[in-house]
């Protein structure tokens, strides 16, 4: 095992001594129409994706097995040439499973989907081992997506994103993925849960598939991109309107951003939720969170929320090791356990 991290860490030395590629491309299925100002996904990250998934066996194998699979999705979004062998096959993605190892598969277990954070992030064990630990320390099995635009996959992979789109099947069709593999999961017993991103993309999952999930629990998330991009910055606006993504700004397509907005469709909310915010979040301002949060109250909607006032980590206050971290993360569990403990 340490022979092969040496030799990963090595190449990813190596890598980061050789330029970029001129041309897009990549694992994960068609490539998207490549700008010339697209930004371009460094070559190691490819092969530090590669070493982070040893370091997911090496963190956890100890409670849990754990393995790296291959499942099909929707189609791209975009295409570049849609006359070429293959053009419009499903769009392959990549999950990390978990279940933990005393785990009784003579019974039916819960399931939870853990969408991850970063537009451009991916399952990385530095921000999610602690966490996925606890959760097998809960009970519960466990699959977490990198779904299309997740970063080290290549060029081409990158460029699939398609924020509150496509990238809510690739989670959601994990769900299925787990169900059909594993017969001792129980489809009435399953919670999604994320952060950020990923907490948008929890909350399109309870929304778009009311009768799918049993709970979900959304941390600091994304609820509004109209709003949100009225108060980021130039180059985060730029990565939507790109070309390979949305290609309009939101002054130009108003419909489109809202369409990839929860807060549209909190009508449909049937999935017992909570939400956590911060005050001093430095991301996803706390606006956004009341903004939705009042949407909920206002369809009479019954969920449960709680707004940390300035808890130190501001976007990351209760994904970190600190004490009132943990503390936080137990609300978390003591609810999901309300709805997914027989």
């Amino acid at each position: 095992m340490r022979s092969l991290i040496l030799f990963l860490f090595c190449l990813s030395i190596f890598a980061q001594e050789t330029p970029p590629p001129a041309a897009a491309g990549g694992r994960g299925g068609a490539v998207a129409a490549t700008p010339a100002a697209a930004p371009q996904v460094n070559p190691n990250d490819t092969v530090l994706k590669a070493l982070d998934d040893v370091m997911w066996v090496q963190k956890l194998s100890d409670i849990a097995d754990v393995d790296k699979i291959a499942y099909t999705s929707l189609a791209p979004v975009h295409i570049l040439n849609k006359t070429a062998p293959g053009a419009g096959n499903p769009l392959i993605i990549r999950a990390y499973t978990f279940i933990p190892k005393k785990m009784d598969r003579s019974k039916k277990q819960a399931l939870l989907v853990l969408a991850h954070q970063g537009m451009h992030g991916n399952v990385s064990s530095v921000e999610l081992a602690h966490i996925v630990r606890e959760m097998m320390e809960q009970g519960y099995a466990v699959i977490a997506p990198d779904y299309r635009g997740s970063n080290g996959y290549g060029q081409g992979f990158y460029q699939q994103i398609d924020y509150g789109g496509r990238e809510v099947d690739d989670v959601y069709a994990g769900r299925e993925w787990m169900l059909e593999k594993y017969s001792f999961l129980d489809p009435k017993r399953v919670g999604a849960i994320g952060w950020s991103h990923g907490g948008l993309i929890t909350l399109m999952q309870i929304l778009q598939h009311p009768d799918a999930f049993a709970v979900a629990y959304a941390g600091v998330p994304v609820s509004d991109l109209v709003l949100r991009l009225g108060y980021q910055t130039d180059s985060y606006r730029a990565q939507y309107s790109a070309a390979y993504h949305i290609g309009k700004t939101v002054r130009d397509d108003i419909k489109e951003y809202e369409k990839r907005s929860p807060i549209n469709y909190v009508a449909k909310l049937q999935t017992p939720l909570l939400i956590h915010s911060n005050t001093n979040d430095e991301d996803v301002n706390v606006l956004e969170v009341k903004r939705l949060i009042m949407a909920l109250k206002g369809e009479g909607k019954k969920f449960e929320s709680k707004i940390y006032e300035d808890a130190p980590g501001g976007h990351m206050f209760n994904r970190l090791d600190t004490k009132l971290a943990r503390e936080s993360r137990e609300e978390v569990y003591a609810f999901l356990a309300k709805y997914l403990k027989n």
